[in-house]
C-alpha cells in the first residue's frame, strides 16, 4: 500500500509538535505507512526543544518506508536553517516552506507516490505571505487539483457538517447562496457519505439560514426563495434530504443519530456546534477533490507553539479517517 502523506503545517505553529507526539506515542495505530512531507530540520528543531526522543530520517519516493519505534520518515520539501524557526512567529521563509510542503504532497499523490493527504494546520495570513493568495487551505488544494466543486466537511463520531459558504464575511452569505450551488453541495455530501463513509442510505438535514427557518418569510426570504426549492430538486434525485430546520435544534437531532450530516449555510453555523462536541478529535475533510484529504480541526495555535502543550488527538483522528476513506474508495472502485 502506498504511504499516506502528512504535511507539517506552518513551521511556527503546533504542526511539527503534534507530528512528533503522534509518531512517538501512537505509532501502533497506523494501519498503513505514513510519510511526513515537509522539513527535516524543523522536526529535529522541535524534537530537541521539547526533548522528544525520535529518529527523523529522510525518505525518497519508491524507497521502502522505514519502520521501527519512534522513526519519523520525511520527504523533504524544504530545508530551513534554525535561525528561521521561531515558535509562534512565522516569516516569509517559513510561509514558503509551509506551502512547498502542500505543493509537494499533492504532486506526490498525482505521481502515485502517496495514497492520500492529511494536513497539519496552516495560517491564512502566512499563506498570503508565501505568495499564494488563496482564502485558505481548501481553496489552495482545489486549485492544485483543478477542482471546482470542493466542499468542507467537519467529521466526528457523533456529528458531521458540510458548509455552503466557507471563508467569507457573514454579510456576504445571503448573496452567495443559490439553488444550483446548494444542489451541488447536497449531491457531493450524499456521494461522500455513500462512498467515503460507507453509509448505504445517507440521511441529510439542512439547517436554515434565518431564525425559526425564516418563519414563512417573516425573518428572511432565503428559505422560501432558495433553500426549500433546492431541497425539492434534490429529493427528485432520490437524495434523502430534510429541512430546512431551525439552526437551534437540528444539531442536537443529528448528534443523537437522526441524521448522518447537516448541511450548514455558513462557516460558524456548523463549526460552533461541531467544535462543542469534537474540539479535540474533530477532522476536516475536503469533499469533491480527486484526492483524499483530511486535516486536523484546529489552527496553528501560535500562542502555545514550542511549549509542549499541543494535543495530537485531532491528527490521530485525521490520519485514521484518511486511511478509512482510502480503503472505502478503493473498495468502491473494485465493486
Amino acid at each position: 500500500m502506498l504511504p499516506l502523506a502528512i504535511t507539517m503545517g506552518c513551521p511556527a505553529g503546533i504542526g511539527p509538535e503534534i507530528i512528533l507526539k503522534y509518531f512517538t506515542r501512537s505509532q501502533d495505530t497506523l494501519r498503513s505507512p505514513a510519510i511526513i512531507v515537509g522539513d527535516k530540520n524543523v522536526l529535529e528543531f522541535y524534537a530537541n526543544k521539547l526533548n522528544i526522543k525520535c529518529s527523523v530520517v529522510s525518505w525518497l519516493p519508491g524507497s521502502p518506508v522505514p519502520g521501527g519505534k519512534d522513526v519519523i520518515p520525511v520527504f523533504e520539501s524544504s530545508g530551513l536553517a534554525d535561525t528561521f524557526i521561531q515558535p509562534g512567529t512565522f516569516s516569509k521563509e517559513t510561509a514558503i516552506a509551509m506551502t512547498d510542503a502542500i505543493i509537494s504532497a499533492v504532486k506526490g499523490i498525482q505521481e502515485a507516490h502517496f495514497s492520500g493527504l492529511c494536513t497539519c494546520p496552516i495560517s491564512k495570513e502566512a499563506l498570503q505571505k508565501s505568495g499564494h493568495h488563496y482564502p485558505g487551505h481548501t481553496e489552495m488544494l482545489a486549485a492544485l487539483t483543478s477542482s471546482s466543486n470542493q466542499v468542507m466537511m467537519l467529521a466526528g463520531k457523533s456529528l458531521r457538517v458540510t458548509l455552503a459558504t466557507i471563508h467569507c464575511g457573514i454579510a456576504e452569505v445571503p448573496g452567495l447562496l443559490n439553488q444550483d450551488s446548494l444542489l451541488k453541495l447536497y449531491r457531493t455530501t450524499h456521494q461522500s457519505l455513500l462512498v467515503d463513509f460507507n453509509i448505504p442510505s445517507p440521511r441529510l438535514a439542512v439547517a436554515a439560514l434565518n431564525p425559526h427557518a425564516g418563519e414563512s418569510g417573516m425573518f428572511g426570504r432565503e428559505e422560501e426563495d432558495i433553500i426549500i426549492p433546492s431541497i425539492e430538486k434534490a429529493k427528485k434525485e432520490s437524495i434523502d434530504l430534510h429541512g430546512p430546520f431551525p439552526p437551534d435544534t437540528i444539531f442536537l437531532k443529528a448528534a443523537q443519530g437522526e441524521f448522518d450530516a447537516v448541511i450548514c449555510m455558513y462557516h460558524d453555523q456548523g463549526l460552533i456546534p461541531f467544535k462543542l462536541l469534537h474540539f479535540k478529535d474533530g477532522v476536516n475533510v475536503t469533499l469533491g477533490l480527486p484526492i483524499v484529504r483530511t486535516s486536523v480541526d484546529h489552527g496553528t495555535a501560535y500562542d502555545i507553539a514550542g511549549k509542549g502543550l499541543a494535543d495530537p488527538a485531532s491528527l490521530a483522528a485525521a490520519v485514521e479517517l484518511a486511511q478509512t476513506i482510502i480503503v472505502n474508495r478503493n473498495t468502491s472502485r473494485d465493486v
